[in-house]
């Protein structure tokens, strides 16, 4: 049971929330069923690609035990507070926070549900985003307190469920679907990464862990396949350097799938407040290139 004084508080945080996230047009969440699917690469490289599209964008890294987003982003900068609000750091144009920017980089997160639930509550009301067009929030795996949180308080346009075409993955993204649905979200959209592999000596494309089963499993669940992504070995290297491939190699097969998916967002979601020509390409010529 509830108390009058824990109801009042919960509706003053609720209110907090709204209040912060009213100025960020639209707010995506993604997740997957199973870990190890690709969840995180498929957040960074979609928000960037919203970024080259000239939108406003934020990464919000909700995988409070596994906070990966700054790795990929090469951010070591520890968060900075002003008047009690946490201010986001940005990369290339993207405003990022993450639980990695304050705790040691060694250190476990041993933490129940409720104590990362409250951390998550800090990052939707507590931090100074600002108006955005885009955020996109990097949920941890599964369906837990976290996944809750996150949906309940950050009222998200749209949920994207990133899956390898395997079986199992197939199954365990599904449970993803069917809760997204259960929560209220209202658009739902499906990613399959690891989806073939090119062959960088003859070209020939080689399915190790098949492919088509995402795009069939949309169609069985009503719900939107956004694109598939092949397996690269030059995003992973990119990674591993802090470094989005839609950044480095935006010809890459791999970079003009995530700009289609970003595209799709688009569709799907509506164009929000476009930047002009003239902040869309101080934008592009910030981003670093090998010429």
């Amino acid at each position: 049971m509830i108390t009058k004084e824990q109801q009042k508080a919960i509706d003053l945080e609720d209110r907090k929330i709204a209040g912060n996230l009213s100025q960020i047009a639209h707010r995506i969440v993604v997740f997957s069923g199973k870990g190890g699917v690709g969840k995180t690469t498929v957040s960074v490289n979609l928000a960037y690609g919203l970024v080259l599209m000239g939108r406003r964008t934020g990464i919000l890294d909700a995988d409070v035990t596994g906070p990966n987003v700054p790795k990929m982003l090469g951010l070591n900068e520890q968060l900075v507070l002003v008047n009690n609000r946490m201010i986001p750091h940005e990369r290339d144009g993207v405003k990022v926070i993450s639980l990695a920017t304050i705790i040691p980089p060694d250190q476990p997160v041993v933490w129940r549900g409720p104590l990362r639930s409250r951390l998550l509550y800090q990052f939707l009301g507590d931090v100074e985003w600002g108006p955005l067009d885009y955020l996109v929030a990097d949920l941890p795996p599964g369906t837990g307190d976290e996944i809750l949180t996150m949906t309940q308080k950050m009222e998200p346009d749209l949920a994207i469920i990133v899956t390898t075409p395997q079986e199992m993955s197939l199954i365990d993204s599904s449970r993803a679907v069917t809760m997204a649905r259960q929560v209220g979200v209202p658009h739902i959209g499906i990613v399959e990464n690891m989806s073939g592999l090119r062959c960088p000596g003859c070209g020939h494309r080689i399915d190790l862990f098949g492919s088509g089963g995402g795009e069939a499993q949309a169609k069985r669940m009503n719900v939107r396949f956004l694109g598939a992504l092949p397996i690269d070995a030059e995003t992973r290297e990119m990674a591993d350097r802090g470094r989005p491939i839609i950044l480095e190699d935006r010809g890459a097969e791999i970079s003009r799938a995530f700009f289609r998916i970003a595209e799709s967002v688009e569709e799907i979601l509506g164009r929000p407040a476009c930047a002009t020509v003239d902040e869309r390409k101080d934008i592009e010529s910030a981003v670093p290139r090998d010429d």
